[in-house]
């Protein structure tokens, strides 16, 4: 579990985080979002205790950042931005020297390295030095080095950059099998599409304060002031543009559907659905769009600017 709360960071008169409080309980992953220098990675340092916070506190696993920094790193597994790769050391070679940092037996470092080698696709290269990896080889190692000693909490920095589509696909799965096995997770990234995915919940950062947190469905529904909705119709319209009730705008039309939204869907859709009929357009479909995420966050950090 991952506890934080009025998580703070001051760096002379600037506040780069404000009143962090977040929870992630065991099981659960939460995607943590914002433009380039809202605060996610002076949050991540703050909970790996490579940085001590100005005010607030939070505890990982159990263990406070403040008064038990030495058992929050032993619990943390973390993906930073800057991996840490030594390129002069082979995979093997690397991932052992941190497994015994991490204090490994023997055969269990052996078969981790082994374990994760193999699901990560980098056994085969094994031998071969670190500094010849592509990026998103080295990207894998570092995930890699991250799960070496089975810890409770991940910390993951943009987990999937510089990732082939299906190396991301790989690792988006890591994830999702991950949480499965009782772990609270924070990924931070700049991927919407991928937040939406893996996530139970998303907290949107920006100027150092968390401005919008919830389910991804949950901030789809936050800041929509009306609802749109889709109307398909048993024949063409032929480019005509059919009259709609008081409460209700158009927004798109094609050739047999169209789109409107409303402030007050439990009013207006039985009497346009009403006006339609009468008008001879017996309707096929009708179906809410919820806004997308990106919508959201863009909204959001422009609204909260």
């Amino acid at each position: 579990m991952i506890e934080i709360e009025n998580l703070s960071k001051a760096f002379r008169d600037f506040w780069a985080v404000t009143d962090i409080n977040l929870r992630v309980e065991a099981g659960q992953v939460l995607a943590l979002l914002g433009p380039n220098g809202a605060g996610k990675t002076t949050t991540v340092r703050m909970l790996t205790t490579i940085l001590r916070p100005t005010r607030g506190t939070a505890r990982l696993a159990g263990y406070d950042i403040l008064m038990q920094p030495e058992k929050v790193r032993a619990a943390v597994g973390v993906l930073t931005e800057g991996h840490g790769l030594y390129p002069r050391m082979t995979a093997d070679e690397y991932l052992d020297f941190f497994a015994r940092a991490y204090r490994l037996a023997p055969g269990e470092r052996k078969q981790r390295i082994d374990e994760l080698l193999s699901f990560f696709g980098l056994a085969e290269a094994r031998r071969k030095q670190v500094g010849q990896f592509s990026k998103g080889m080295r990207q894998k190692l570092a995930l890699a080095r991250a799960l070496l000693h089975k810890p409770p909490v991940l910390l993951l920095d943009e987990p999937t950059s510089a990732m082939d589509p299906a190396s991301a696909r790989l690792v988006r799965d890591a994830i999702l099998e991950l949480r499965s096995m009782e772990r609270a997770i924070i990924v931070c990234t700049h991927n919407l599409t991928e937040a939406e995915e893996i996530a139970d919940q998303i907290a949107i950062i920006n100027h150092g304060k968390i401005i919008l947190q919830g389910s991804p469905q949950q901030l789809k529904m936050a800041l929509q002031d009306t609802v749109r909705f889709r109307i398909r119709f048993a024949a063409a319209l032929n480019g005509n543009t059919p009259s709609l009730v008081k409460g209700a705008e158009l927004l798109e039309q094609g050739e047999d559907w169209l789109v409107y939204q409303t402030a007050q869907p439990h009013r207006v859709n039985p009497a346009l659905i009403q006006h339609f009929t009468q008008q001879g357009l017996p309707i096929l479909t009708i179906e809410e769009q919820v806004c997308t995420l990106e919508e959201v966050y863009l909204r959001a950090v422009e609204v909260k600017s």
